[in-house]
């Protein structure tokens, strides 16, 4: 009787030890040597393949004229972006331990990080090419409006002396890093979020100087501009060199003023009237709650529209960086008046040059201030102007933006300029979701690469969250990651009363909430078709 209860039910008196095993149908099972092995995260895989094969990254590598090898790590290195970013040194090792291998149906049990940089340095010329071929193939695919280009720009740093990359350069560091030296990176997008193409400037790269080599990257990724077109920029490169620079490919522009330019503005401002109110919503996640309230008042002039803006959310966090930039102004010339004093600072053009980087560090308050030092009587003053603080006062909150486009009224403007902040959440995504940073490459084309990988790992997270989006799914890809990843590939280990032993190496059954995101991604429930593989006897286990 207990024997019996270890077996589960025998095979019918017909059927023979000598039945072919592949036609079994009924097995002795001891019950008690039942194994589960090898269990792989496998859901977030197996979407980020079908988003894959679905926006053609393989006919994108095909034309590049690149190897099947090179295609299949290309894709294993991105996969590994979007579920559980590495660098290149432990790459390898999670793309074994994933199951990645099962759902393609290849082994990679002898990777090597050397395969992956080798394949970084294979990728590395075939760039322009692959994202040209994606951008079209996901135009097509979402039909996606390309009449707005939003462009901006990031600075990424690096781990490391970096001496064998000439554009890794200290500058200015939107990480707050400046102890590490840099790149400036620049994507440009549409307003549904999808790439249109990216570059990689020196570390000290200004946002200005930037711009005529992006245009040409774009006009060449996105196959010549059309007529009508529209680039939105922030004020880094609103100097009328650079909106020259967009009209002379005939396209419009979209720019934040620079500051400076609100101060002849301030009569329109401090006139209530004609301002319309724009209800600014938060984030997607919260559709419907309100955010802040915005007001906008449109202004044309003979060859510019300008839309003035006063925000009630923005004008308390521009007097308080104005007034901790005062402070520290006042704090800094306190220090160079007693170095003056002092006599630690005696030449005229020493203090002149002191000044002067004062006015360049807090250009934001150091204009109401006039700073003076006399060489005769060798005193060093600093005075309010009152008139210009209070200038400055009345313009916290607002600024303005200016287009030469007469098509639109003022919130459809405001509106346009604020999708800006997509490009901002692409530059997150990249660098923490999918661990663009810090940077550990070296040489330059590695690290570009890493940059390229990250850019490509980008497509398939804004094509995941956009097919969500379309069917009224506010997520994000990390939400959808977390909830996937128990979504898993195992093997089953059945070991017979005769001796062998079946191995079925198959997906666990989803849950209810991974057969609702599958149904809405368009993707299969089904991760893989069962394995089945026998051994004589159990000594494997």
């Amino acid at each position: 009787m207990e024997q019996a209860r270890k077996r589960a039910r025998r095979a019918p008196p017909e059927r023979s030890r000598g039945t072919p095993r592949g036609e079994r149908e009924w097995l002795s099972i001891d019950a008690e040597k039942v194994a589960f092995e090898r269990p792989r995260e496998a859901g977030t895989v197996h979407v980020g393949l079908s988003f894959w094969k679905r926006l053609g990254f393989d006919e994108a590598l095909g034309a590049a004229q690149v190897s099947e090898r090179t295609r299949l790590l290309s894709c294993a290195m991105v996969m590994n972006r979007l579920i559980a970013p590495a660098s290149e040194r432990a790459m390898a090792k999670w793309i074994r331990r994933s199951a990645l291998g099962d759902l393609q149906g290849v082994s990679f049990e002898t990777l090597s990080e050397s395969a992956l940089y080798r394949n970084m340095d294979r990728l590395y010329p075939k760039r322009e090419v692959i994202e040209s071929v994606l951008v079209e193939r996901e135009r097509e695919l979402f039909n996606l409006d390309q009449t707005i280009f939003l462009y901006d720009l990031t600075s990424t740093y690096f781990e490391g002396l970096v001496l064998a990359n000439p554009k890794a350069k200290r500058g200015y560091s939107r990480d707050k890093r400046p102890d590490c030296k840099q790149l400036v990176v620049g994507l440009v997008i549409i307003r549904d979020g999808f790439p249109q193409a990216h570059e990689i400037f020196d570390g000290n790269t200004q946002d200005r100087a930037s711009l005529p080599a992006m245009l040409d990257r774009l006009e060449a990724r996105v196959g010549g501009f059309k007529r009508g077109q529209t680039v939105v920029v922030d004020r880094g490169m609103a100097f009328d060199e650079n909106l020259a620079q967009i009209q002379s490919r005939q396209l419009h522009y979209l720019v934040a003023s620079r500051q400076s330019e609100r101060h002849g503005w301030l009569a329109e401002f401090e006139d209530l009237e004609g301002f319309d109110e724009v209800i600014r919503l938060s984030s997607p996640l919260n559709p419907g709650q309100r955010k802040s309230t915005v007001e906008v008042k449109l202004k044309r002039t003979d060859t510019e529209t300008y839309v003035l803006s006063i925000s009630d959310g923005r004008k308390d966090k521009d007097r308080a960086i104005r007034e901790k930039h005062e402070q520290r102004l006042l704090r800094d010339l306190e220090k160079l008046k007693g170095r003056i004093e002092d006599r630690r600072l005696t030449r005229t053009l020493k203090i002149g040059e002191a000044i002067g980087r004062l006015k360049e560090r807090y250009p934001r308050v150091a204009r109401y201030y006039d700073i003076a030092f006399d060489p005769e009587t060798r005193a060093f003053t600093y005075i309010v102007n009152e008139s210009r603080r209070q200038l400055a006062e009345r313009l916290d909150g607002s600024y303005m933006l200016k287009t030469d486009r007469v098509d639109l009224a003022a919130e459809e403007a405001w509106r346009i300029y604020n999708l800006l902040t997509r490009a901002e959440n692409a530059f997150r995504c990249m660098k923490s979701p999918l661990g663009e940073r810090p940077i550990f490459h070296q040489l330059e084309h590695r690290t570009e690469t890493h940059i390229f990988l990250c850019v490509l790992t980008y497509h398939l997270l804004v094509a995941i969250e956009k097919t969500l989006l379309d069917q009224g799914v506010h997520t994000s890809w990390a939400s959808v990651r977390e909830t996937l990843k128990n979504h898993q590939v195992a093997t089953i280990v059945l070991p017979t009363d005769d001796g062998s032993v079946l191995r079925i190496r198959k997906g666990s059954t989803p849950e209810p909430e991974h057969r609702e995101l599958y149904r809405l991604l368009g993707v299969s429930e089904t991760l893989m078709r069962p394995k089945k593989t026998w051994s004589e006897s159990t000594a494997a286990m």
